[in-house]
């Protein structure tokens, strides 16, 4: 018994110490400098003409600019972002997807479906993305969801994990309807998880898509209705919206430098100007700057980071960067295979994410 008290009573103070020790500013240990003073603080955000919008860093997940951005809003067919990355989780993208009656007689925008017609799932998410096709979202809902009350749950399901609480959906197409909304962060949010994921990625960047036409001897052609990916430097995305009570909504991505930011504006009736001032202003007020490399050590510990941890700072606030060392158990399955513990970093007091340790190989022998 007074062994063990001894031993916890080391390992308390041996935990303090690295506590200590890793609240000092990342960049002392994780760049081997002090950075330099910078004014602090990012400029003003450009006013919109929207009555709500957004602007998020993708791989941060941190919240740039945000308008009237929890307020619950009709979306319109920026509801197929949500619709599509279901379907590409859900579907297998493969598969034979076959239009229904009532797929095919679906109002609004259209690609054009025939009742009876098959097309494979991949096909018809380009058709649903590019063209905003309600007649896919239909028949996309029927094939992953079984039904599309089926899919709408799976869709608020989603809603619910990512934490969207200004989030309902009643359809998969996001024509006018009585519970069906979203808000300007909500999906800022939606659309930075979204483009994690390789496919929706790639079909929301493609321009022109062209997919098999049974009825007819030329194949479908779809071209984006995204203009962004024409007029601006680095656009990959994302997706247009509008219905008479909706009117105008657009979500936009661009990539510069590595930084993919995205843009989310509702009831716009100068989007596409406004899109470009947002990216302009998100890519020079918060640059995505690296805090630590994958393979770097850790404060003089044989310890180094699984992966890079970069973060988007307005002037002068990479200052108030600190760190915290939280080891794992020595006794652990994760200790047994080299993990020893994660590097969380705070913005003052705020978290900002964090980054895994592992056990430092060691130097392979010198040869003699």
């Amino acid at each position: 018994m007074k062994y063990a008290a001894r031993s916890i009573r080391r390992y308390a103070l041996g935990a303090m110490l690295i506590a200590l020790l890793a609240f000092a500013p990342a960049i002392a240990y994780a760049q081997g400098r002090t950075a330099k003073p910078s004014p602090s603080g990012p400029p003003p955000a450009p006013a919109t003409h929207a009555k709500a919008a957004a602007l998020i860093d993708v791989q941060s997940g941190r919240l740039l600019v945000s308008q009237n951005g929890e307020e619950e809003m009709r979306i319109a067919s920026l509801t197929k972002i949500m619709t599509a990355i279901v379907a590409v989780e859900h579907g297998d993208l493969q598969s034979i997807v076959t239009v229904s009656k009532r797929a095919a007689g679906k109002e609004g925008s259209s690609i054009y479906l025939r009742a009876g017609e098959k097309m494979k799932l991949l096909d018809m998410l380009y058709g649903l993305m590019l063209r905003s096709g309600n007649d896919a979202a239909t028949a996309v809902a029927e094939h992953v969801g079984g039904s599309v009350e089926g899919f709408v749950f799976l869709m608020n399901q989603k809603a619910e994990q990512l934490g969207l609480e200004h989030t309902h959906f009643a359809n998969p197409s996001g024509l006018d309807q009585e519970g069906h909304y979203s808000s300007a962060n909500d999906m800022a949010r939606l659309t930075a998880y979204a483009l994690h994921n390789p496919v929706f990625r790639e079909i929301v960047r493609t321009k022109v898509r062209t997919a098999p036409n049974p009825y007819e001897p030329w194949d479908y052609k779809w071209v984006n209705k995204n203009k962004m990916l024409l007029q601006y430097e680095g656009a990959d995305g994302v997706k247009t919206g509008y219905t008479k009570k909706a009117l105008r909504c657009l979500v936009s991505s661009a990539t510069r430098g590595g930084q993919q930011l995205v843009a989310v504006t509702l009831n716009d009736g100068d989007d596409w100007q406004d899109h470009r001032k947002l990216l302009d202003y998100g890519f020079a007020a918060y640059p995505l700057q690296l805090v630590m490399a994958k393979g770097e050590s850790f404060a003089g510990y044989p310890y180094v980071a699984v992966a890079d941890f970069k973060y988007p700072f307005a002037a002068g606030e990479r200052e108030k960067l600190t760190a915290h060392f939280v080891p794992v158990a020595s006794t652990s399955v994760a200790y047994a295979f080299g993990y020893r513990g994660k590097l969380e970093f705070r913005l003052g007091e705020q978290p900002i994410g964090s980054v895994g340790l592992v056990a430092q190989a060691p130097p392979e022998d010198k040869k003699k």
